[in-house]
């Protein structure tokens, strides 16, 4: 009898054995499903610099300290540190700076949305522009906000309601405009 039953339990452990290796086989699909799943779909970046250019010319030069992209059905980068854009001019010299505290763009629709201390210079004429808000529409190569603006200029004050504008800033709308003039008293 202890014999039987030492063969049996050595059957009953083989069985086992093999009932454990057969079901841990996966399809490959299983597999690849599992995968997809766990991947992370993200990348993080430091120290970035994007450049944008046409025809051998550099147009635009985003830098940021803190990049993260993310993969999906629409693809994003993220400059949750913010980041400055210079456009430059065809004389290679940066004409106007978008600057903002934080930046999404959306990849697929080449839009890039800014907030928090948003500043954006005309360089060429010292322009300065504060909002809280900014769409920088890259295809188009416009800036919108629908938000308070205030532009600074060495004899002016402009504050508006909301602006459009191209990206270098040297033709815009502002919408509902007030300023303050600075006149200088002749003696």
């Amino acid at each position: 009898m202890k014999k039987f039953l030492k063969i049996f339990l050595e059957i009953n452990i083989i069985a086992n054995m093999v009932m454990v290796l057969f079901s841990c086989e996966n399809s490959l699909d299983k597999v690849k499903e599992f995968i997809d799943t766990d991947t992370i779909n993200g990348v993080l970046a430091y120290n970035v610099t994007f450049t944008r250019s046409d025809s051998g010319f550099v147009q635009a030069k985003l830098i940021a300290p803190v990049m993260h992209k993310m993969e999906g059905d629409s693809s994003i980068l993220e400059f949750p540190e913010g980041f400055e854009a210079y456009i430059f001019n065809r004389n290679a010299k940066p004409s106007s700076k978008i600057r903002g505290d934080y930046g999404i763009r959306y990849e697929k629709e080449e839009l890039i949305f800014i907030r928090d201390s948003v500043v954006v210079e005309d360089i060429d004429t010292q322009e300065t522009m504060l909002t809280k808000t900014l769409y920088w529409n890259q295809k188009t190569k416009k800036i919108y906000t629908r938000n308070f603006v205030k532009i600074t200029s060495p004899d002016k004050v402009i504050y508006g309601d909301s602006l459009n504008a191209n990206e270098d800033f040297t033709q815009r709308v502002i919408h509902g405009m007030r300023a303050t003039l600075e006149i200088e008293d002749e003696e």
